[in-house]
């Protein structure tokens, strides 16, 4: 888990079958290259959305809440126990990959990330041509629920440095244990990797009472005992394995906020709910590190190359440049809002706020940047069709910068689909999802 500077996937195709540590279903994963800067995405084969398997990338937004273990859901489909897979992906540095899925959950095996390091290994790593994003943490992020803690700090040295304190109290089946893992000098594959999911005894009986888990036993899963030992044939792999634990689905769960984390992690009782809201606190900082850095580039759109693209004109054409455009998949804009602006004068006189629904349609006019790079040259124009998940957040005043984003979510010859949001700073403005219908430019 060493820093490294360019990012990387797979040079070939590899595959992982076994049960699911919960459901017990049987489930198949292969794992497949993937370019540069598509991130981690798992595919569900086996569930189509409008005919294309449904598509799940491994972000915190996509998180949702289940107890003792991470699912990524998108939209009615959702898979289970990510974090082991995750974990050995953040552990080998593997920044694009396409995991295809067949099953509800991913494959328990032994319960540990070994098995998933061992298939990325089998497949081999490649790198690619392109630097991998890296999240510095510059201030102190701190969660806590109950007497639980987990925290992001700043750190004088590259990496992520992790310490674990597990610690069931005085009277708990297992004392207490402290672990610290250098991802620099630390050898993620034999020191953490193998170390397994584990449960206490009264847990596993009122799991199976639930219906969860009734497939295992105590030689499939590392059971701990009243007295602190494993149950049934089992054997420690570490005497600290619990802990190190720990420290798979940190990793692991820290990896949903997209790329690799500079910075250290403290960490006093913490499980996969406390390790999720930190994943979104860090990746709203890194949000707000990408848009300082774009915003202070010349931009790849101009206003006379937009207005090739866009049909509107003042005082409708709401952006002013286009600062990152990648493919037909994100775009980031920028409307620089100023007292001059002719909406002002009513809205309100003493209180100029911009209206919202003009927000939307800056919004939607990146959509129609983002969406013409494509098929301009089929001389096609974007036009609205729907909005649906609207959210005015804050009001927007004369002197912000309006930071637009837009993200692709479907896209044909004849439609579009997009998420976009709206930033004032670190502060989000404005949300939707919009769809297009795709006319001829020259329509009547």
């Amino acid at each position: 888990m060493m820093e490294r500077r360019v990012q990387q996937t797979v040079a070939n195709s590899a595959t992982l079958t076994g049960r699911g540590l919960f459901a017990g279903e049987n489930a198949r994963v292969q794992f497949k290259p993937a370019p540069v800067n598509h991130g981690v995405v798992f595919v569900c084969t086996d569930v189509r959305d409008h005919g294309e398997p449904v598509r799940i990338p491994a972000v915190v937004t996509n998180v949702a809440r289940a107890p003792r273990r991470t699912t990524l859901r998108n939209g009615q489909v959702s898979i289970d126990t990510c974090e082991h897979c995750l974990s050995a992906l953040a552990g080998l540095g593997i920044d694009n990959l396409i995991v295809q899925v067949e099953g509800p959950e991913l494959p328990a095996v032994d319960g540990s990330a070994r098995p998933y390091v061992d298939a990325i290994q089998e497949a081999g790593i490649e790198s690619q041509d392109q630097p991998r994003r890296v999240l510095t943490v510059t201030e102190p992020i701190v969660i806590e629920e109950g007497d639980a803690m987990i925290a992001a700090l700043p750190a004088d040295r590259p990496g992520m440095q992790v310490i674990y304190d597990l610690d069931y109290g005085a009277s708990g089946p297992v004392p207490k244990q402290l672990y610290a893992f250098n991802a620099e000098n630390g050898n993620f594959v034999d020191e953490i990797a193998p170390a397994r999911t584990f449960v206490m005894e009264s847990e596993a009986q009122a799991l199976q009472a639930r219906g969860m888990g009734k497939h295992l036993s105590a030689k499939d899963v590392l059971v701990i005992g009243a007295g602190g030992a494993p149950m049934g044939s089992n054997a420690l792999r570490f005497d600290d394995e619990l802990v190190r634990h720990k420290i798979v689905d940190l990793i692991g769960d820290l990896y949903l906020v997209g790329c690799q984390i500079h910075g250290r992690i403290v960490a006093y009782k913490s499980g996969h709910r406390l390790n999720h809201r930190l994943a979104d606190r860090l990746a709203r900082l890194l949000a707000v590190q990408h848009r300082a850095s774009i915003l202070s580039t010349e931009g790849v759109v101009d206003i006379r190359q937009i207005q090739r693209m866009l049909p509107h004109r003042y005082p409708m054409l709401l952006i002013d440049r286009v600062l990152e455009l990648d493919g037909t998949k994100r775009a980031v804009g920028v409307k620089n809002v100023t007292i001059n602006e002719p909406f002002f004068s009513g809205h309100y006189p003493g209180t100029p706020i911009m209206p919202g629904v003009l927000i939307v349609e800056a919004m939607a006019q990146l959509s129609g940047v983002l969406l013409s790079s494509q098929l301009e040259h089929t001389g096609k124009l974007a036009v609205l069709l729907s909005m649906d998940k609207v959210k005015l957040r804050r009001p927007v005043s004369p002197g912000d910068q309006l930071v637009l984003e837009s993200e692709a979510i479907r896209v044909s010859t004849r439609t579009g689909h997009t998420q976009c949001r709206a930033y004032v700073g670190a502060h989000l403005a404005a949300e939707a999802q919009i769809k297009f219908m795709m006319v001829d430019a020259d329509q009547d």
